[in-house]
C-alpha cells in the first residue's frame, strides 16, 4: 500500500483527499474550541494570581478537543455520528441541528471540502513520503490559524510556535527550505521584518499596526520555506490583505480605521508558495 502510494498518483490523490476531509472535519473542533480554552486558562490564570482582588469564580468544568463530544450549541445535544460524516453530513440533515433544526453554518463543510483539497493537491505536487507528511502538517496548522484569526484576531502560540519548531525539525536535511541554515535565518528574520515594522509604524503614528502573533507566523513560514521566500510571502499577503479590506469598504462592511487580521493573508501566501515554490525562487523542494 505505500509502495502504491509512492508511485500511484491517482490513489495517491484520492487517499489526500478522504484524509483532507477528514482532518478537515478535526480543525472546525480545534478552530471553534481552542479559543475557548485558552480564554478559560487565562482567565483561570488570572484568578489564581489576583485572588479575591479579581471578583472571579474559577471554570473548573472539562473542557478540550476531545471533551466534551461534538454537540450542538444552541440546544446541546450530542450529534449524531453519521451527521459528522465530513461535507456530506452537513446536506444529509439539510445544514441544520439533527434535534432542534438550528441553522448550522455552512463554513463547516466549505472547510473541511478546502482541507480535502489541499491535500489532494499535495499528492499532485509531491510524491517524496516525507514532503508529503509535513505539507498536511503545514497546511493544517495554517488552516487552523487562519479561521482563528478571522474569528478572534487572535494567533495563538500553541500553533504559531509549533509552526516555527516543527519547520526546523523538517528542514533538518533541509527537506523543504533547502538548508537548515536557510530555515534558521528564515526564522530569525521573518519575525524580525515585521517586528521592525511594527515598531517603526508605531514611533510614527503612535499606533499599533499588528500583533505579536503575526511575527512569530512569518517566522513560522520562514521555518519551514527558508528565507528566500519571505518576500514573496509578504507581498502576496499585502496584496490579498489590500484586496479583502477594499472589498470590505466598498459593501460597507468595515469602517475607517477599524483593524483587519493579517493572519489569514500570510497563512494563504504561506500555502501558495509551498506550491508554487519552484516558479518563485529557483529553490529545489523534492517532488
Amino acid at each position: 500500500m505505500i509502495e502504491l502510494f509512492i508511485t500511484n498518483e491517482i490513489f495517491r490523490v484520492i487517499v489526500l483527499l478522504i484524509l483532507g476531509l477528514c482532518i478537515g472535519s478535526f480543525l472546525n473542533v480545534v478552530i471553534y474550541r481552542l479559543p475557548i480554552i485558552l480564554e478559560r486558562n487565562w482567565r483561570n490564570e488570572a484568578i489564581d494570581i489576583l485572588g479575591d482582588d479579581c471578583h472571579l469564580n474559577k471554570d473548573n468544568q472539562q473542557f478540550n478537543l476531545m471533551f466534551p463530544a461534538s454537540h450542538c450549541p444552541s440546544c446541546h445535544n450530542k450529534i449524531p455520528a453519521w451527521t459528522n460524516i465530513p461535507v456530506i453530513g452537513y446536506f444529509l440533515i439539510g445544514g441544520r441541528c439533527y434535534s432542534c433544526r438550528q441553522k448550522i453554518s455552512l463554513r463547516y463543510p466549505l472547510i473541511e471540502l478546502l482541507c480535502g483539497i489541499l491535500f489532494a493537491a499535495v499528492g499532485l505536487v509531491f510524491s517524496q513520503a516525507w514532503v508529503i507528511g509535513g505539507s498536511l502538517i503545514f497546511i493544517s496548522l495554517l488552516i487552523s490559524m487562519v479561521f482563528i484569526d478571522l474569528d478572534t484576531y487572535l494567533l495563538p502560540d500553541e500553533l504559531t510556535l509549533s509552526l516555527l519548531w516543527l519547520g526546523l525539525l523538517f528542514n533538518l536535511q533541509g527537506l523543504f527550505a533547502g538548508s537548515l541554515a536557510s530555515a534558521v535565518i528564515g526564522a530569525i528574520v521573518g519575525y524580525a521584518s515585521l517586528w521592525l515594522l511594527y515598531w517603526g509604524f508605531k514611533l510614527l503614528t503612535g499606533k499599533e499596526g499588528m500583533g505579536y502573533g503575526d511575527f512569530k507566523l512569518l517566522a513560522g513560514l520562514g521555518a519551514w520555506l527558508g528565507w528566500q521566500h519571505l518576500l514573496s510571502i509578504l507581498l502576496i499577503s499585502s496584496i490579498l490583505g489590500i484586496i479583502y479590506a477594499v472589498a470590505l469598504r466598498v459593501s460597507g462592511k468595515l469602517a475607517a480605521g477599524n483593524p483587519i487580521p493579517f493572519g489569514p493573508f500570510l497563512g494563504g501566501a504561506g500555502i501558495v508558495v509551498l506550491f508554487f515554490a519552484q516558479q518563485l525562487f529557483p529553490i529545489i523542494i523534492p517532488n
